[in-house]
């Protein structure tokens, strides 16, 4: 391998750096945002950093008094974590044997890309069948719809990230299996998965952030605290007649941390993941 010269170097981790300032200022600016005084968002000149660090927006938030926006908000972080979960739990049993058929025998192809093309279709098309049939089985404004209806759109998705993963399994290990009398079903569980895991992360994260900022479908399906997720309360919470703008920075911040904190504990089996395919020997 050729030695990299200092000039490329240079411009490679320039670049690395300017792709990290685009990416985490939008986010600093929200957290400086959610601990300025309302007069030091409205200063001008603006002000890029306060001079007295206001949190009493984060304790407003992180309380349970009743009929509190804390409450509310609190409830709504509740509801997207069960709502997340159950949604990415079903989507991965759904997709694994999916992926697996589709990885195994390629002329089910179609069926997978097919599904594939569902999202071409717009949310909203989608809107009064799905309302309809909810209120027929009598889950609108639970947890329970609001996950069905999560899992019909990350299944396809999920099981398109798997089969890549199982396509790069040799299948000389399932052949060999095989001939040592191994089930199914344990060529699955003791083989493929364990060998598939950091693509199964991959495609449970990727899963989880649609889930967790999926907007349309929650503020059309539910109505209160008992299903309403944390993106209908940041709507909520700005939809007032005089926005707290930094009101609305801590509940983005708060927000952001769950995927966030899950992001950092699955970061190998992530990476892992997505550079699976990308060396072949």
């Amino acid at each position: 391998m050729e030695r990299r010269s200092l000039l490329a170097s240079v411009l490679i981790y320039a670049a690395a750096l300017a792709l990290a300032v685009l990416l985490l200022l939008p986010i600093l600016w929200l957290f400086v945002m959610s601990i300025s005084p309302a007069a030091d968002l409205t200063a001008k000149p603006l002000r890029w950093w306060p001079e007295t660090v206001d949190l009493s927006r984060y304790r407003m938030l992180l309380t349970w008094e009743p009929n509190s926006m804390g409450q509310a908000f609190l409830a709504a972080l509740r509801n997207s974590l069960t709502v997340a979960g159950l949604a990415v739990g079903a989507a991965l049993v759904v997709a694994v044997p999916a992926a697996w058929a589709v990885s195994r025998n390629p002329r089910l192809e179609w069926s997978l890309y097919a599904l594939i093309l569902t999202y071409m279709l717009p949310p909203v098309a989608l809107a009064v069948p799905l309302y309809l049939g909810l209120a027929r089985f009598g889950l609108l404004n639970s947890t329970v719809g609001l996950g069905i209806i999560y899992l019909s759109m990350l299944a396809p998705f999920t099981a398109w990230l798997l089969k890549s993963g199982f396509d790069a399994i040799p299948r000389d290990i399932e052949a060999s299996a095989k001939l040592d009398g191994a089930r199914l079903d344990q060529i699955l569980r003791i083989l493929i998965l364990p060998l598939a895991a950091p693509t199964l992360a991959t495609a449970a994260l990727f899963a989880l952030l649609l889930a967790w900022d999926e907007f349309f479908y929650a503020l059309l399906f539910t109505s209160d605290q008992r299903a309403k997720t944390i993106t209908v309360a940041i709507a909520d919470v700005a939809g007032g007649r005089v926005a707290d703008y930094g009101q609305i920075a801590a509940a983005g911040v708060l927000a952001a941390l769950p995927p966030l904190l899950i992001g950092l504990v699955m970061q190998r089996a992530i990476v892992a993941g997505l550079t699976s395919g990308g060396v072949k020997g």
